[in-house]
């Protein structure tokens, strides 16, 4: 196996990277030469369903056994012919007797058919982030607390490297895997499980040599792509003339989310897994004893994994892999300090965003220095010219940086940067890389760069809003209109399923759609002639853009890219006037009589319903069939009625934004942090930092069943609310879960 550390190093010791692709209808495919094992015997006659029965059973231990000594502890036992001869020894068992196939077989790791769609599945406990900081002061700072909160007791801290992958939930029953999860939203995410199944290091079923398998349980891991596993990748990419991954984390993201399985398993993925989110029929004291389960069923855990007393201890454990993580060959953007003792853990408890017993010690961003060669500008979904600086190749962290954002013209001013400049540049984890400084300038220096006039996408002149440079031609600029097919399809706003990035890019610069109307139209047969389109696919996407033509306004509303107008604020919108007519016709006074939306949101909302080209746009969506579904307004509360601001924290047993919604019908007003001016703030279970605030300032505080009285005093009810969400109750967590926590949750 190659080693993790670039160069040779062998620090850490064991940390196997993995170097196969699973291909169809194939075993995967192996790359040692090793001692010769005994291959099964295949018979003249086909065995009958017992004896079949009873040789697949030992086929699929014994595969399991050897791939998991392949992939996870890196020292094999047989060549790569023998293992695949006990592979293709299962699959012609399983063709003989398709009964035997079960979900949990090897050869179910190849990838199946594409999927139309991915389900949102509700995740088994919420995914916060964690609180973060790049000062060891503020390190010892969380050490205080935790010592405060613990008494006499005496932390032990568990320190990981804060691996930069994409988050999974992985849940097994009776030791089978029945689903994986991407993050989303920290609530539910996507259902990518036949994505998941053809990565070789996740198990089908956990081994169970060491310990039991429990009833159920659910885990927490990373999926990642090594660095040099993404150059490789990217490579090919460039060398087809296809759009590379910007970083290693988007690249494993990506290819857990791709609708066809086959194309994920022809991905270099592994998937590291450090944390037990729920598990019944199992019980663990602390956090190691929870790794240590993680191992024994069969999992790769994230390199040196180590406990610590100290807060020295920790900086010594950060200061090490910071000096190390340039030669690591998977990326990393801090380490994570964790409470090992369960039960403390609950009694710190957490707030609505993080736990208070984890704490992310993040790294200083990466810096190099390099050239800037020309600057260009982009323009993008919203029409905002930014300012890119075109650098001289520079490896940055083990990525290759070509491009950097120069923000806008105010800040291009400030910095006084142009082209043929020395610059230092840095990148931060995701965040795309930034010029920090001018470093050395040429004896004859380029001039000031000036932003264009007009829109270098479509001739458009220009318009300054602020320090940001904008083209006003929302629906008919080609590079506005890639980004706004894309936010058209949605999920929060049409949600049509296969109206990606790749898909939009194609069908503007084929001509295929000059405006989003157009979309309307579209026809299998043109798709077809399109790279990727197939007659399926092809026939889904035309179907699925048919099956949108009577969208509910609030997502009508999202899907326009109105400025100002996003979940809340649409759903509000339509609420207030049940007709996309009315809100169009809407002046600023009357906008601002909807709850929340002040005079610089209505100034913006009332503007582009105004603008003639905006309004041409919606009047041919409309043209071709599109009828925003109608509603009664809401009921307006009585002149003078104010039954105050109400903020929401902690878990309440209806959705926030139901409670949020019913408090309105009565004359209530939501905001969303507490001030001196907040009348009441309702605690759910584990309220955090909002519930110390409104201590803090002395604002009346009441439990879910005070406000549901409350409301009925108003003459609101709050149906439902005795009754579990919809899909049942949740079991709490049996152990206080850092998995509940997202290191590096954009979302958080």
């Amino acid at each position: 196996m190659s080693p993790v550390l670039r160069g040779g190093l062998p620090w850490p010791s064991r940390f196997p990277l993995r170097d196969i692709t699973l291909l169809p209808a194939q075993p995967p495919c192996r790359r040692r030469t090793l001692i010769q094992a005994k291959t099964p015997r295949r018979d003249a006659s086909q065995p009958s369903l017992a004896q079949a029965r009873t040789e697949a059973a030992r086929l699929r231990r014994e595969i399991e056994r050897h791939a998991h000594l392949y992939h996870v502890e890196d020292r094999p036992e047989i060549s790569d012919e023998a293992y695949d001869a006990l592979f293709r020894r299962l699959q012609e068992l399983e063709r003989i007797h398709p009964e035997l196939l079960t979900p949990d077989s090897p050869t179910q790791r190849v990838g199946g058919e594409p999927l139309e769609r991915f389900e949102t599945v509700a995740h088994t406990a919420p995914m916060l982030s964690l609180d973060s900081t790049q000062d060891a002061d503020e390190v010892r700072r969380f050490d205080e607390r935790v010592r405060k909160a613990l008494g006499e007791e005496r932390p032990t801290y568990v320190l990981e490297p804060k691996l930069d992958g994409a988050s999974i939930e992985l849940v097994y029953e009776d030791g089978v895997l029945v689903r994986a999860v991407t993050r989303g939203n920290g609530r539910e995410g996507e259902g990518v499980t036949e994505n998941v199944r053809t990565i070789p290091t996740v198990p089908l079923r956990l081994r169970t040599e060491e310990r039991a398998a429990p009833a159920f349980v659910a885990l927490r891991g990373e999926v990642m792509m090594y660095i040099s596993d993404f150059e490789a990748f990217n490579a090919r990419l460039v060398e087809t003339d296809q759009e590379p991954y910007a970083s290693p984390r988007n690249s494993a993201a990506g290819s857990i989310r791709q609708l066809d399985p086959r194309i994920t398993a022809s991905r270099k993925l592994d998937v590291l897994v450090y944390d037990v989110l729920e598990v019944r029929g199992e019980t663990f004291a602390t956090d190691t004893e929870g790794v240590d389960a993680i191992r024994e069923w069969g999992f790769t855990t994230p390199p040196r994994l180590e406990t610590a007393a100290t807060v020295e201890e920790i900086l010594a454990y950060h200061a090490e892999f910071d000096a190390k993580r340039d030669e690591l060959d998977y990326e990393i953007d801090g380490v994570v300090i964790k409470l090992d003792d369960l039960a403390a853990r609950a009694r710190m408890g957490t707030t609505s965003h993080h736990p208070r017993w984890a704490l992310a010690y993040k790294f200083e961003p990466r810096k190099e220095v390099t050239r800037i060669e020309k600057i260009a500008v982009s323009v993008g979904r919203t029409g905002v010219l930014t300012p890119v600086a075109l650098l001289r190749p520079v490896v940055v962290g083990g990525v290759t940086i070509s491009r950097a954002s120069l923000h806008n013209r105010e800040e291009l001013k400030r910095k006084d940067i142009r082209e043929g400049d020395t610059v230092r540049i840095q990148r931060a984890g995701d965040v795309i890389p930034q010029v920090v400084e001018v470093l050395h300038q040429e004896a004859e220096r380029s001039g000031p760069f000036e932003m264009p006039t007009e829109c270098p996408a479509c001739g458009t002149p220009v318009v300054q809003d602020g320090p940001r440079t904008v083209c006003p031609n929302r629906f008919g600029c080609p590079a506005q209109l890639k980004g706004r097919i894309v936010h058209f399809g949605a999920r929060e706003a049409l949600d049509i399923e296969g109206l990606g990035e790749e898909t939009a890019k194609l069908l503007v610069d084929r001509g295929l759609v000059q405006g989003l109307a157009d979309l309307f139209d579209l026809k299998r047969d043109q798709l077809m002639e399109l790279e990727g389109f197939a007659e399926k696919s092809a026939t889904n996407l035309v179907n699925a853009i048919a099956s949108r033509k009577e969208p509910e306004l609030r997502r009508f509303l999202i899907a326009l890219g109105v400025p100002e107008v996003g979940v809340a604020v649409a759903r509000d919108l339509a609420a207030h006037f049940g007709k996309l007519a009315a809100v169009r016709a809407a002046d600023a006074e009357t906008l601002e009589g909807v709850a929340g939306i002040g005079p610089k949101m209505s100034a913006a909302i009332t503007s582009f319903f105004r603008d003639a080209r905006n309004a041409a746009a919606i009047d041919a969506i409309l043209a071709h069939g599109v009828e925003p579904e109608e509603t009664e307004p809401a009921l307006v509360p009585a002149e003078g009625a104010d039954a105050g601001a109400a903020v929401f924290t902690g878990t309440i047993p209806i959705p926030r934004s139901r409670a949020e919604e019913i408090w309105r019908s009565v004359g209530g007003r939501v905001v969303a942090s507490v001030s001196g001016k907040t009348d009441l703030v309702v605690a759910g279970e584990n309220a955090g930092s909002k519930l110390e605030k409104a201590e803090e300032l002395g604002v009346p505080v009441i439990s879910f069943a005070d406000f549901v009285r409350r409301v009925e005093d108003l003459g609101g009810s709050v149906p439902d609310a005795d009754e579990p969400p919809p899909g049942g109750s949740r079991a709490a967590p049996s152990r206080g879960s850092a998995s509940a926590a997202d290191p590096e949750s954009p979302e958080g």
